[in-house]
């Protein structure tokens, strides 16, 4: 299956990886992205694969925790989820066969050419998206590079720039890196350094590593799907992040992590070393 048209790679070649771009894609009526196919897939997948939650909620959740519940199963949240309210993730769907396929053929075109970027492309990954019309994704980054790919519906991200210290602080940063959570508190103040970009079903959606963002659905269900890898270049801002929160913790205060700093290479030596040794 032929997902990205020739335009489409070279679009994503153009921004990344520090870019977002919309691509388009192949993906529509595919029969395993229909509701009924992902409840069955729902109710395949471990519990902790599977996340849903209310979808009108604020988008501003940093405590995950707090999150509400739907008072339903997985499979009853997908067969109806166009009045359920709803919000749902089916996480790691490589781990089945179908799902893994899918993904692959998504991925395979791509990931040669983010290692020409970005180096070696590991820990391929899917995730799909299921919401119910009005929902919101609250505010959170992701560890991974990302494509998005619309499927069903329509919605709305709100990207942020990745390395904006008034969006997100270095010390947030580390602390993720040391185990915290991926969700962010949100001030509408912020929104002005938003970029906005609708998704309609054939669109996809390039997100660098780390770039803060939110989604608000459409008035119809939404299905999307997205695609991850991790990168030479993503494992570095994790060693760093680390490190940096361990010359914090003795009273140093390292600069910011920008991509230019001469210094990166020293300081990922160094993180190298303490990563193998178990100190990071």
């Amino acid at each position: 299956m032929t997902v990205f048209s020739a335009e489409a790679l070279q679009s994503f070649v153009s921004a990344y990886p520090g870019c977002a771009t919309k691509l388009g894609h192949s993906l529509l009526n595919h029969p395993l992205l229909e509701p009924d196919r992902l409840a069955l897939l729902g109710e395949r997948l471990p519990a902790d694969q599977v996340e849903y939650n209310l979808g009108n909620i604020d988008v501003s959740q940093p405590d995950p925790a707090a999150t509400p519940a739907n008072g339903l199963t997985v499979a009853e949240t997908l067969a109806n989820i166009d009045r359920a309210g709803s919000w749902v993730a089916l996480r790691n769907i490589e781990t089945d066969p179908d799902y893994r396929g899918l993904m692959m053929d998504c991925l395979s075109p791509i990931l040669p050419l983010a290692e020409n970027r970005t180096g070696r492309a590991y820990r391929p990954e899917g995730f799909i998206f299921a919401s119910s019309p009005g929902a919101v994704t609250p505010f959170h980054f992701d560890p991974e590079h990302n494509i998005l790919l619309q499927v069903r519906g329509q919605k709305t991200l709100h990207l942020f720039p990745a390395d904006d210290p008034a969006i997100v602080s270095a010390r947030q940063h580390e602390a993720y890196h040391a185990g915290g959570h991926c969700n962010l508190a949100y001030d509408p103040a912020m929104e002005t350094k938003a970029t906005a970009w609708p998704l309609l079903p054939g669109d996809a959606l390039y997100v660098p590593v780390k770039a803060p963002h939110w989604v608000q659905n459409g008035d119809q269900v939404s299905i999307s799907l997205s695609i991850t890898w991790r990168s030479e270049e993503s494992d570095r801002q994790r060693r760093i992040y680390r490190l940096n929160r361990l010359m914090r913790r003795g009273g140093l205060n390292p600069p910011p992590l920008r991509v230019s700093d001469p210094r990166i290479p020293a300081k990922d030596f160094t993180a190298r070393v303490l990563d193998r040794l178990g100190m990071l």
